[in-house]
């Protein structure tokens, strides 16, 4: 799919941009409502970590759809989202008309933020695609104030993430052997699972300069969309997303055995599966 002009401008991390303004991010953009419910239970331990306060000043890296820089803004605080993806960030200035929230087509990696202007910087989920994660952090690190307070949360281990792991795993015994998706080369590689070493993140973190250091495991189930709603989703994100982009002649033969694993885990609120996730905190001195 050919994705919309790109504005943003990126030596590091040129591949992630072109990845999330192509078909990536317009199946998040058109999926918006569905994966923010999915994953807003996430974000908002995150936030609440954080502590947002009336009359901040507040970074939101990769914001997406904009869920939480609203979200940000409904505690007082002045945000501004960045995101490279062009799709995903006209969603979000359709959902903030009128709000005290601003979007940029920005890498965070890179963008000359005005030294010491923010507060606070949150992230739910936008930090593990740096192509130089300690040079991203310096940059958002250079970007807040002194004292200025940072949390995000991120993935643990694919195999703890039961809601990422299950459709492709309920469906391979009925997929072809050549259609099984290659294990990553470098697990540190930008993805979605590039922060699951805590002692990883943790020294990222301090070679960028940041203090008080605070990694947490966090464990909910999350998901909240119906089986349909819930099928479609995992039809087209994750590892089994990853391959019927691929083979979409396999879609058909797959979504029976889909449909059964994900109805096992229905429930009065929705489908729910388990994740695990890392809560980080952190201040700049």
């Amino acid at each position: 799919m050919k994705g919309p002009r790109v504005t943003v401008q990126s030596n590091a991390n040129s591949d992630q941009v072109d990845y999330w303004n192509a078909q990536a991010g317009a199946t998040w953009a058109e999926l918006q409502d569905r994966l923010d419910r999915q994953l807003e239970p996430l974000g908002l331990e995150a936030m609440s970590a954080l502590g947002p306060k009336a009359g901040e000043r507040i970074l939101d890296i990769g914001c997406g759809c904009g869920q939480t820089s609203l979200e940000l803004a409904e505690a007082g605080a002045s945000v501004l989202g960045v995101d490279v993806s062009e799709p995903m960030l006209a969603v979000a200035r359709q959902r903030a008309a009128g709000r005290d929230v601003a979007f940029e087509a920005a890498d965070a990696q890179e963008f000359p933020f005005p030294p010491a202007s923010f507060d606070a910087a949150f992230s739910r989920f936008g930090v593990m695609f740096f192509g130089d994660p300690p040079a991203a952090f310096a940059n958002i690190a250079r970007a807040l104030k002194p004292d200025g307070r940072m949390a995000f949360v991120c993935w643990r281990p694919i195999a703890e993430n039961v809601w990422m792991s299950l459709p492709f795993a309920a469906v391979a015994p009925i997929l072809p052997p050549d259609a099984a998706p290659p294990p990553p080369a470098d697990p540190h590689a930008p993805g979605p699972f590039a922060f699951a070493d805590p002692e990883r993140v943790r020294g990222i973190l301090a070679a960028a300069g940041f203090v008080d250091i605070d990694i947490r495991p966090h464990d909910r189930r999350i998901g909240g969309n119906d089986l349909e709603n819930s099928i479609s989703v995992s039809l087209r994100v994750g590892p089994l997303g990853a391959v019927l982009r691929e083979r979409p002649e396999l879609r058909d033969r797959v979504v029976g055995a889909l449909r059964d694993a994900l109805a096992e885990h229905l429930t009065p609120d929705g489908v729910l599966l388990p994740s695990a996730t890392w809560i980080v905190t952190a201040r700049k001195p």
